[in-house]
């Protein structure tokens, strides 16, 4: 059984313990049995907190439940000192969400000294196991360290009812692996930057087992859904061995991050995560395969080529993010068209990193493409 297929033996060599309700969770159930343990959610993950409640409180476990009163509450000060006070008393915090519960409880338990664990209610990240929170701090998005949860807990009859659009931004963040791979790959053999085999491997083969169940993913199934939890744990563990993002970060991501930044200077609400670098890798994709018809010549473009000629069309994440119901074009998730353009010159700043984006407008080769791309992405 490869790392991969064994989902928890990989998560142990990381400090966490990931289990399936079919075992009913005995590492985590060993771990807070002589602890106070609060469990975090909202509005709408509360029905998921309830039973969890009951099952720990007739195994005997101190357990309370604590409640945002919102449906979709976000990671800022507020929100972090409301779960700060609410953990006052408890060893344990169980966030009982996805992406905004989880970086809250990983954070606030953080500062507390506490231990924290999630129950994952959609395969719609990949921070589930990662070591470091983002969150908005005085109207800013800032990245901040946090230490990774001690138990993800998987039910996956939740998992496969969870809104299409929060599976499809799980797969938006994993198809992304295609061009952030090529991408590190191409800084290395252009630019001598380091690169980890072990990590690139072990990304590659969730994302190449991921598109072997695109049809179940697509459908919700438990076979595709279990698949890209998988991957999008394996994520947070081929950036820990980089040392880095490298592995699950490229040009696709620095236009996300471009884009937050634009909701949150606009004070509107910031679209999934992965829906945003969705879009990101439609686009690097076809700036990939357009370089074979691009006359001009640049350092390096046998390599970009060879490396370009092994992506996907970006027609394949276009349908598979439509069937999941995700937006496929940046007309739809309410930024203009002259942040798109804007985003295109200039989101390859963000990180001092070598991507298909700093490519383009190192040489010159975006004035070319920014119309083109914008007729088919905007």
């Amino acid at each position: 059984m490869n790392a991969y297929d064994d989902i928890g033996k990989l998560s142990a060599k990381f400090g966490i313990a990931a289990e399936y309700k079919t075992d009913m969770y005995p590492a985590f159930l060993a771990d807070v049995k002589d602890k106070a343990v609060c469990l975090v959610c909202d509005e709408n993950t509360e029905r998921f907190a309830a039973p969890v409640a009951d099952w720990l409180r007739a195994e005997g476990v101190r357990c309370r439940v604590f409640r945002f009163g919102e449906a979709e509450p976000v990671a800022d000060e507020a929100h972090c000192a409301a779960c700060a006070a609410a953990l006052e008393g408890a060893d344990y915090a169980l966030a009982v969400g996805a992406g905004t519960l989880n970086d809250i409880c990983k954070y606030v338990t953080f500062l507390q000294g506490k231990e924290c664990g999630v129950l994952a209610t959609a395969a719609s990240m990949d921070g589930y196991s990662s070591g470091v929170t983002p969150l908005i701090k005085k109207g800013f998005k800032i990245t901040e360290n946090a230490h990774t949860v001690r138990h993800v807990l998987i039910d996956l009859a939740i998992l496969c009812g969870a809104p299409a659009v929060m599976t499809g931004a799980g797969a938006g963040d994993i198809l992304a692996k295609y061009c952030c791979l090529t991408d590190w790959r191409v800084s290395h053999l252009l630019t001598g930057e380091e690169y980890n085999e072990e990590a690139a491997g072990l990304m590659g083969v969730a994302l190449h087992k991921c598109v072997d169940e695109i049809e179940s993913i697509r459908a919700r199934g438990r076979a595709g859904i279990d698949s890209l939890l998988r991957a999008l744990l394996i994520s947070g563990y081929a950036m820990v061995i980089a040392g880095n993002s490298r592995p699950a970060s490229g040009a696709e991501h620095h236009m996300s991050h471009f884009l937050e930044m634009d909701f949150l200077r606009r004070g509107k609400p910031i679209p999934l995560h992965g829906v945003k670098v969705g879009l990101g890798t439609m686009v690097s994709l076809r700036m990939y395969h357009r370089l074979a018809g691009v006359a001009q010549e640049f350092p390096g473009k046998d390599v970009v080529l060879a490396e370009a000629e092994k992506l996907p069309q970006p027609s394949f994440v276009r349908d598979v993010l439509a069937s999941l119901q995700c937006p496929t074009r940046f007309s739809e998730i309410g930024v203009s068209e002259d942040t798109v353009r804007d985003m295109l010159f200039n989101c390859y700043k963000i990180r001092d990193r070598f991507t298909v984006m700093t490519l383009y407008n190192r040489y010159g080769l975006m004035r070319g493409a920014a119309d083109e791309l914008i007729a088919e992405f905007y």
